[in-house]
């Protein structure tokens, strides 16, 4: 799987690649039709401290494209998020995949 990291004011970062990239293998063990990944992270300004950190994650695989963004107040605590909510989508397009 080909993964591609972005930044939108945010200072690139060998810690955060290395542990989203091990999120997103164990989601490749569990799902092998996983062809791609894109993982964005940005920063807002918001008014809460418990937001601002973006991690937007899209994913390529058979069908439409999936996708999942969450904002938090730590780009880990986005990453975690992010990755259950494909986490279900992934095991309903798997389920969908298997029916057919």
């Amino acid at each position: 799987m080909n993964i591609n990291f972005e930044y939108d004011d945010v200072k690139a970062s060998n810690r955060l690649e290395i542990m989203a990239a091990e999120k997103l293998e164990k989601l490749l063990d569990k799902f092998d039709f996983i062809v791609r990944s894109d993982v964005f992270f940005k920063k807002e300004n918001t008014s809460s401290p418990d937001s601002g950190m973006v991690c937007n994650i899209r994913l390529s695989a058979p069908g439409p494209r999936l996708f999942a963004q969450s904002s938090s107040s730590s780009f880990e605590a986005a990453i975690a998020s992010s990755i259950e909510d494909l986490q279900r989508q992934l095991e309903k397009r798997k389920a969908k995949m298997q029916s057919h």
